[in-house]
């Protein structure tokens, strides 16, 4: 945030306020009120309406006509939508890297991997720890694909990585048994291997395993609601 705050005022806005919705703190469909924010973060309105429509296209803000804007809302349906998506997506780039990739691309995941490995992710409410995991675990799945050599690939790539990460902490209360690090080592061996069909395959059960939790926890929130 010390970073953003050497930016123009509508580029730290923009970036405060996508990391607080990524971390959860607005809420889905939360009327995003543009006087408010822009007194909390000491903009203008106008810097603040400027940051709010940049974050309309990366589908985590809604603009609705006459209503403002408001927080993207979650769902079963939108998030199997970009589960197919994210499946299709990834396929494509971590085919690319495993055909192109070089032993900079190796070492580049061996590191991350490392990183990752060495933080240990947070069981108790810890925002500062839980941030940490989450950039390491970001940079992971980034140097996996960091040999697609494309651009817009890439971008395209971590924008629905984004999207998925305001769902992927729902699973959490449904995960006690998953060994995370352990599917994370098996898509290292896999890439290191250079085995496109093995790497592919492992990621998509990765993905669709996660997906799976938080639909089991969305369902679950909804029968503790109905009690």
């Amino acid at each position: 945030m010390e970073e953003a705050r050497g930016k123009s005022q509508s580029a730290y806005a923009y970036e405060i306020l996508r990391i607080r919705i990524l971390r959860g703190v607005h809420a889905p469909g939360e009327k995003l009120r543009i006087q408010e924010l822009a007194t909390e973060f000491d903009v203008s309105p106008g810097a603040m309406r400027e940051a709010l429509s940049r974050l309309v296209p990366e589908q985590l803000v809604v603009a609705r006509e006459q209503r403002g804007f408001h927080v993207a809302p979650l769902s079963i349906e939108d998030l199997e939508d970009l589960t197919d998506l994210r499946c299709s997506i990834e396929a494509i780039a971590l085919r690319r890297s495993v055909e192109r990739g070089d032993v900079n691309w190796e070492a580049g995941i061996l590191a991350a991997a490392h990183r990752l490995r060495g933080t240990a992710y947070p069981q108790n409410y810890d925002p500062v720890a839980e941030e940490e995991w989450r950039l390491r675990h970001t940079a992971f799945h980034a140097a996996l694909v960091a040999a697609c050599g494309s651009r817009r690939l890439t971008a395209l790539h971590a924008q629905l990585y984004e999207q998925s990460e305001r769902y992927r902490s729902l699973s959490a209360p449904a995960e006690p048994n998953r060994d995370v690090e352990k599917e994370h080592h098996a898509l290292v061996d896999l890439a290191l291997a250079r085995d496109a069909d093995g790497l592919v395959a492992a990621m998509e059960h990765h993905l669709r395993f996660t997906t799976q939790l938080v639909v089991q926890s969305f369902n679950q929130r909804s029968e503790q609601l109905q009690k």
